[in-house]
């Protein structure tokens, strides 16, 4: 199979069959969550807790305000210039919106080529730095485990791919377009049994911890 066929095949079957197990595995995951249930709340209501939890989804996920001089401005800054980045590569590439609106029908207006592959360098320096941290803070690596390093790979290796092809950097571009494709399929396939799920349960975790906090009448 030369790299024509192979691109063929991962914009394909390829990207069919990731889709589906990345669905399928997704979908397993989140009834996992909410069938887990959760005990009776005893303690009388005193505030609306639905309310609540989207204030706290939505704080937690913000800037934390006041005096952050004794916070970890570094893994603060990194990652919050990696997420940025991330999702300006994913959702305002003119290339990946034409993928969604394929998918889906959805979509929405690009910004410059440019200026995106601007936010794919700030991810890949902002990833690099992060895992340089992780690698020389002796409690950080104790902490770290394999789960950690194959989501940062799985991560790290789109970006990597995707800025090369688009530069045409060492390899053809046919190859290292179907390598990008392959690298993302690869993502979708393992996303759901990873660490990556927390792209979309921490947003969970913090409206029901807002919405527990908030009947409770506590600040979250």
């Amino acid at each position: 199979m030369n790299s024509a066929e192979l691109l063929l095949w991962a914009r394909g079957p390829g990207l069919q069959i990731a889709l589906w197990i990345f669905l399928f595995g997704m979908l397993i995951r989140l009834l996992e969550i909410f069938l887990l249930g959760r005990k009776k709340n005893l303690a009388e209501r005193r505030a609306n807790g639905t309310a609540a939890g989207f204030r706290t989804m939505i704080s937690r996920s913000l800037p934390p305000g006041g005096n952050i001089i004794h916070r970890p401005r570094f893994t603060f800054i990194a990652g919050y210039a990696f997420h940025v980045g991330l999702f300006v590569v994913i959702f305002l590439l003119a290339p990946h919106i034409q993928v969604i609106e394929s998918l889906t029908g959805l979509s929405w207006p690009a910004l410059p080529t440019p200026v995106v592959d601007l936010f794919v360098v700030i991810s890949l320096v902002a990833m690099l730095a992060l895992l340089w941290h992780r690698l020389i803070s002796r409690v950080l690596k104790f902490l770290t485990t394999s789960g950690d390093y194959l989501a940062w790979a799985l991560t790290f290796i789109p970006l990597l791919t995707g800025y090369m092809a688009y530069h045409h950097l060492w390899f053809s571009y046919t190859g290292l377009l179907a390598i990008h494709i392959l690298s993302v399929e690869l993502l979708l396939v393992l996303f759901p049994f990873t660490k990556l799920t927390h792209t979309f349960t921490i947003f969970i975790a913090r409206w029901y911890n807002g919405m527990m906090a908030g009947e409770k009448g506590v600040q979250s």
